[in-house]
């Protein structure tokens, strides 16, 4: 997922912005349980949402509480809803690293889009009717690192363990219950 955003500070601490992502989709080519199958695609597209995010410190721990909601362009694609906690592990010159916990529901279109087998779908693919409902999405837990380039560009990653929960983990087209991820970004301070 490619995203970016702004946000602005409402008062020490408390900050709230806006965000849109590029949203990837699925590809049947990624997958030999799809392709087998001949489940289609989910064509990519784009995502728009709001964010607020408190900032505070514990003793020398720098702790974040970002809830965030975004919609997909695409109506049926539906509405989703994060809440991530994060934790400074290690500050040290440049270099920057902490821990988070993620939880992400979805409501119905959302899960649906990924995770349903429609009665048509089931007459062409063989799999089950499967209707994927509104609810727990996924839980994820991981590492944030960062490395300060210069004064205005930082350099940003992750790593990230991700387990499926609710409907999406039942589907009979999610092959597994827990992926692996990393990721790495730039980002510009204002």
């Amino acid at each position: 997922m490619l995203e970016g955003g702004v946000r602005l500070e409402l008062v020490p601490g408390l900050h709230a912005g806006a965000q849109s992502a590029y949203e990837p989709g699925r590809k049947t080519s990624d997958s030999d349980l799809l392709q087998t199958h001949g489940v289609s695609d989910v064509d990519p597209g784009a995502s728009v949402g709001v964010h607020i995010e408190w900032d505070h410190m514990f003793g020398p721990m720098p702790i974040t509480l970002l809830a965030r909601a975004r919609q997909n362009t695409d109506a049926g694609h539906g509405a989703q809803v994060d809440l991530r906690l994060s934790a400074g592990a290690y500050r040290g010159g440049r270099v920057g690293a902490g821990v988070f916990a993620q939880t992400t529901w979805a409501n119905a279109r959302s899960t649906g889009s990924m995770y349903d087998v429609t009665a048509q779908q089931s007459a062409v693919t063989g799999l089950p009717v499967f209707g994927a409902g509104s609810g727990w999405l996924f839980a994820s837990f991981g590492l944030l690192w960062s490395i300060d380039l210069n004064r205005d560009w930082i350099v940003v990653g992750s790593m990230e363990s991700r387990h499926l929960r609710g409907d999406a983990a039942r589907s009979p087209i999610a092959e597994r219950a827990t992926n692996y991820y990393a990721s790495a970004g730039l980002a510009y301070r204002f």
